[in-house]
């Protein structure tokens, strides 16, 4: 009799604990101690496809290449018309990061469906479930190390030099984790979150065969949507909106890859975007045949301490036609190594004509992030911010 209340006490302490982890999510941070499972109950209709892929001859036949994975959620009560369009996921990250927060919670996927918004996630080229092809696709850049991602995502260590290191680092307070050595190797939330990160492919041309996919998908959605683009595929993003345009009706870029000319991430130099926000042809008018007769010239100073001078154009401006009549956000986090370069992009936008809001987080109540903003703690405070600006820009 004892021993089986014995059991019992334990049996209720581990239903108590779990009990209280549902109702508190933000601090959930026991990845795995029961199946992670979140309420349907909004979705109505779910679909798995491919789009995009050509045959493409090889020595032993051909090998369908550069078909893009996609997910598709429609809720059973749709609150808004446009369909939000998730380009994010490359560089290391899947749309598994859209799921479910390495702590736990639900992620941006649930937040944007349980809204009343059609949601489309993706897995891009040769990532994921969009098949890699050796040699056609490059060489696999293997997952980041835990101690780069200590450095550069979770708080957990500092910059290794002072050339890889930024002024707001010392402000990022969003690792969704108490444990004791907290964003770092042996914290759980650390080491799950390291299990999403995935290889991702070397090849020249990843950036326009992603667009070429979503211009795909874009017209078999037959309707404006909204690209919500995060990172490294933020170019195959610029490149889809400016092949459709009629089909954006408007664009959040959270944190998008590199500034425009040179590149500024972590201490590093050479080429950034030759195109302005891409790295392959885009439409300015007057046109250009090569990135080359873009004339551009470095900012005497940066616009604040901690920044960098942005590259922009000479005058006459060449503008970016096709990207005119959609509206902007672009969206930096405060702590995020790419706060120091983060302001060019939408610099370079609004010379061109492209309406373009630049929203440092902390300015609108959102402090302490880093660049993985959608796997942080207030990532659902930030998917609603996200929300509440659409509503205003795009009806």
């Amino acid at each position: 009799m004892r021993n089986l209340i014995s059991v019992g006490v334990v049996v209720c302490l581990i239903l108590a604990t779990l009990l209280a982890a549902a109702q508190n999510e933000e601090h959930y941070s026991m990845p795995l101690t029961t199946v992670p499972t979140f309420s349907t109950e909004n979705i109505g209709r779910q679909g798995h496809f491919y789009v995009g892929g050509k045959w493409v001859q090889e020595k032993d036949g051909h090998r369908m290449r550069g078909a893009m994975y996609v997910e598709v959620w429609v809720p059973k009560k749709i609150l808004h018309p446009y369909p939000i369009v998730f380009v994010q996921a490359g560089g290391g990250q899947t749309s598994i990061a859209l799921l479910q927060t390495p702590d736990g919670r639900p992620g941006w996927a649930y937040n944007f469906v349980n809204a009343g918004y059609t949601i489309y996630m993706m897995d891009f080229p040769a990532r994921g479930r969009a098949a890699f092809i050796p040699g056609l696709d490059g060489d696999i850049v293997p997952p980041r190390t835990g101690e780069l991602m200590e450095q550069v995502w979770s708080g957990g260590a500092p910059a290794p030099s002072p050339q890889r290191d930024w002024p707001t680092r010392k402000d990022y307070t969003q690792w969704p984790s108490n444990a004791p050595n907290k964003g770092q190797i042996g914290d759980p939330v650390f080491d799950y979150f390291s299990k999403m990160e995935l290889p991702f492919p070397s090849g020249d041309d990843m950036e326009p065969l992603a667009a070429e996919d979503l211009v795909q998908l874009m017209d078999l959605i037959h309707q404006p949507v909204i690209l919500l683009m995060h990172s490294r595929l933020a170019t195959s993003g610029w490149l889809a909106a400016d092949a459709r345009p009629t089909l954006v009706k408007a664009i959040i870029a959270d944190e998008p890859w590199e500034p425009p000319i040179q590149n500024a991430e972590l201490g590093v130099t050479g080429p950034g975007h030759i195109w302005g926000p891409t790295n392959f042809p885009i439409t300015y008018d007057p046109p250009i045949k090569n990135a080359s007769e873009l004339q551009t010239y470095r900012e005497a100073k940066p616009d604040a301490p901690g920044l960098i001078p942005c590259w922009l154009q000479k005058e006459p401006v060449h503008k970016l036609i096709n990207l005119e009549g959609i509206p902007v956000l672009d969206v930096s986090a405060q702590a995020s190594y790419h706060r120091p370069f983060a302001n060019c992009t939408a610099k370079w936008l609004n010379q061109a004509g492209v309406k373009t809001e630049y929203v440092k987080l902390e300015d609108v109540g959102l402090s302490g992030n880093g660049h993985q903003m959608m796997s942080e703690k207030n990532s659902a405070e930030i998917a609603k911010f996200f929300m509440k600006w659409l509503d205003k820009n795009a009806r």
